[in-house]
């Protein structure tokens, strides 16, 4: 999930493939996100993605011809981060102290999504603590082969409810889950019929 905007965008620890979502956001990649975010009533951001999302869509020079942009400057914004005191971007609060309760708080202030876009270790931290409402993911049809992933190596396990799921022409798969708590867990057997449902599932390597 990392550089999906450009070359320059987040080119930390090396990263040099940065703007490989860009060829592939078809119209109705596009139409899904724009409906995404025109329909947050606020967006809470980690560092990063906010400086990266401030210098573009927040100097964005006629908001108004765009979706994205027009939601994105005139609802409120926040921020985490213990090191940014001068956000500038309009309409912006940086949360610092206790994270956890300043978020519930929000979530209570807040009637209708509070959108958190991107910001990898932010929402790493939020299905950590059990923060997290709905995980809306778009999965891209291209294997970047370096960079930042949304889930680590090691971390929480969960189980999640697909609540939606549909496919552009250009092949972005655009699906909203609902994490449901711990997965279960089981060992196969050698019973035929559970067997039977498994291999159903096989993928082709």
């Amino acid at each position: 999930m990392q550089g999906l905007g450009g070359a320059e965008e987040d080119p930390r620890n090396g990263f040099e493939r940065g703007g490989w979502a860009i060829p592939l956001v078809d119209a109705e990649g596009m139409q899904y996100l724009d409906e995404v975010y025109a329909g947050a009533d606020a967006f809470l951001f980690g560092r990063r993605t906010f400086e990266i999302f401030a210098g573009s869509w927040g100097a964005f020079e006629d908001p108004e011809t765009s979706a994205i942009a027009a939601a994105l400057n005139e609802r409120p914004k926040y921020v985490v981060s213990s090191t940014l005191s001068d956000p500038q971007w309009a309409g912006t609060t940086v949360l610092t102290g206790d994270i956890a309760n300043a978020i519930r708080d929000l979530k209570m202030r807040h009637e209708g999504t509070l959108l958190v876009p991107g910001s990898g270790e932010l929402v790493r931290w939020l299905l950590a603590n059990n923060l997290v409402d709905q995980l809306d993911v778009v999965i891209y049809p291209v294997v970047v082969g370096q960079g930042k992933r949304l889930f680590p190596d090691a971390g929480p396990d969960m189980a999640l409810e697909l609540l939606s799921s549909r496919i552009s022409p250009a092949g972005l798969t655009m699906q909203s889950y609902r994490p449901m708590g711990r997965p279960q867990y089981q060992h196969a057997t050698l019973d035929t019929d559970e067997m039977s449902s498994v291999g159903q599932g096989k993928r082709r390597t």
